[in-house]
């Protein structure tokens, strides 16, 4: 029999926060859309605008656990991935606790693998081979724990249109209107192979949205594009130029922390392997 969800929270950055999906009095995005498909479930989305692991691990964790939920969507680590302080080892110990916690609770977690945002956000030759870099090692990380909690996972390299323009707001960091749509019925998606009952239906049909026009490209890229591009730049830069410079001089690229399943903490019972796919 298929569980009845009740309770469903959602944890993340900007996204989950429903960035890039603009409605009258502030952003939509995949939570709520996910949520219209579960009719008469609890809804509380805990995310928080430039959260990284650690933040979601020791400020939105606490909020939703005693919501008890049945379903938990956790989307969480690009802001890790572009920043000079990113450390493999210590974002695998939160989020295994994240997830470990949440899995304990009784929730079912679905979480994704990242794509390649260097295909949709155009980065300098170096910048791009350290973001890939970076993101790889991030994957790896969602991987393990993954496998060590049995959780389903949404690839969103594989996801139909995942780096098509359409599925892109203005800014090319978040989903637009369609890009949190397609989310959102991979997650209901993943829910449902879980075992978990979903009534409804996310549909792919925009509407209820702000338009965007040509002049909110053009005003986002004076007033918001550049000076993100010249931070996360500088961050990504020391990476980078150690990766262009062993290039040049015949060595290896720097050693990534290479992500198993043993960290700290007794691992969770899986119900049933969640392997990544679209």
């Amino acid at each position: 029999m298929a569980k009845t969800v009740r309770s469903l929270v959602v944890l993340g950055d900007s996204t989950t926060v429903g960035v890039g999906d603009p409605v009258p009095g502030g952003w939509r995005g995949v939570g709520p859309l996910l949520a219209a498909a579960l009719p008469g479930a609890r809804y509380l989305n805990a995310s928080v605008t430039g959260a990284r692991v650690a933040s979601v691990r020791h400020e939105q964790l606490p909020k939703v656990l005693p919501a008890r939920p049945d379903a938990a969507v956790l989307l969480v680590g690009m802001n890790d991935v572009l920043r000079s302080d990113f450390d493999g080892r210590r974002l695998h110990e939160d989020l295994d606790a994240i997830v470990g916690a949440l899995v304990s609770a009784g929730a079912v977690v679905v979480t994704v693998r990242f794509h390649d945002h260097s295909r949709v956000f155009r980065l300098p030759g170096a910048l791009r081979r350290a973001l890939r870099a970076r993101i790889a090692e991030l994957n790896g990380i969602v991987d393990a724990v993954v496998r060590r909690h049995g959780i389903e996972c949404v690839d969103l390299d594989l996801v139909e249109g995942a780096y098509s323009p359409r599925t892109w707001a203005v800014d090319r960091l978040h989903p637009s209107e369609a890009g949190h749509r397609l989310l959102a019925a991979a997650f209901a998606a993943r829910l449902a192979r879980a075992g978990c009952e979903v009534p409804g239906r996310v549909s792919p049909v925009c509407t209820g949205g702000l338009e965007v026009t040509p002049w909110h490209h053009v005003g986002w890229l004076v007033v918001k594009g550049l000076p993100w591009l010249w931070r996360r730049g500088r961050d990504l830069v020391p990476y980078a130029a150690t990766i262009v410079y062993r290039s040049w001089a015949g060595h290896p690229e720097p050693a990534r922390y290479v992500a198993t399943e043993a960290v700290a903490g007794p691992a969770t019972a899986p119900s049933g392997w969640g392997q990544p796919s679209s």
